[in-house]
């Protein structure tokens, strides 16, 4: 798996990624009138327009992980027993960063199969 924390926290990074990026653009765009005076006007429109527009795809991100945590599992991580959201077939744990799975055949170990008595899946 390539995340190395949830895919949930993975969307809402970078959603902040966009913000601060956007509006650090914003901000270097206001610095380019302090510097150069009237002749530094388009400059900063130019930055302006690409912050905001930066600003803009981070609301859609988070908009997005948004209905996807509304639509995602809730289970209760094995290793420290905190609930966590997961999307898709694997994810990992939002506090633990433990990989979790709901599909067997990529589980690691069958729980509680020993125990029980009941017969390994092959």
């Amino acid at each position: 798996m390539r995340f190395k924390s949830s895919k949930l926290n993975e969307f809402r990074l970078w959603g902040l990624v966009l913000t601060l990026l956007g509006l650090g653009v914003m901000i270097l765009g206001t610095a380019a009138v302090l510097i150069w005076g009237d002749n530094g006007k388009i400059v900063l429109f130019i930055f302006m327009v690409i912050g905001m527009i930066s600003v803009l795809g981070s609301m859609a991100i988070y908009f997005w992980a948004g209905v996807l945590s509304t639509s995602s599992v809730v289970l209760q991580c094995p290793e420290c027993g905190k609930q966590t959201k997961m999307l898709g077939k694997t994810d990992r744990c939002m506090f633990c960063k433990t990989i979790l799975t709901l599909d067997p055949e990529q589980a690691t170990e069958l729980p509680d199969a020993k125990e029980a008595g009941s017969p390994e899946r092959t």
